[in-house]
């Protein structure tokens, strides 16, 4: 199956950790980036693949990239 970016990493959220979304798909709350590479890896790409500041396939919302934190 062809990978279809983008990943969404949205906003932290006012608790920490951020909702990540795969086509629409919510795979879950990341709060650090090894939870983030888990979701992309049950969502079937292969983790050789996984680049986070590759932004064909990763967009960061409202928020830097890897900040889990709400600011």
């Amino acid at each position: 199956m062809a990978w279809q970016a983008p990943i969404v990493v949205h906003r932290p959220t006012p608790s920490g950790g951020r909702r990540v979304t795969a086509r629409g798909d919510i795979l879950g709350l990341a709060h650090n980036d090894a939870d983030l590479v888990e979701f992309l890896r049950r969502a079937g790409l292969d983790e050789a693949d996984i680049d986070l500041d590759d932004p064909a396939l990763v967009e960061w919302r409202g928020g830097r990239a890897h900040q889990w934190e709400a600011a």
